[in-house]
């Protein structure tokens, strides 16, 4: 599975950055395939390793913040690995030059 999640300390002030890498610091940490942008963290495993290391960003966030929100998306296909890259590879075959669109 792939979870996509974002992990957002309230009540700390307009400055998150700093809250916002001790979770990324946890998913990295973990050992699973994983990749941080502008506005998600998404991870890949099976359905209890994603979910710890889901549970312990927040954890780590949580021991810093009064309050946290957590904004999770998950792609749950059994069987499937090397998602966090082949999804974006065949999205990026597509919008190579000289690509069939209609394929």
């Amino acid at each position: 599975m792939i979870v996509a999640f974002s992990v957002t300390p309230l009540g700390v002030g307009e400055d998150v950055g700093e809250y916002v890498a001790d979770a990324v610091r946890v998913v990295r940490e973990s050992g699973l395939p994983n990749r941080t942008d502008a506005m998600f963290t998404s991870v890949e495993g099976d359905w209890d390793e994603v979910m710890d290391v889901v549970r312990r960003a927040v954890a780590a966030v949580e021991a810093r913040a009064p309050r946290v929100s957590l904004v999770l998306k998950a792609d749950i296909r059994p069987g499937i690995e090397n998602g966090l890259t082949s999804k974006v590879d065949t999205v990026e075959r597509y919008l190579a030059p000289g690509a069939d669109e209609s394929a």
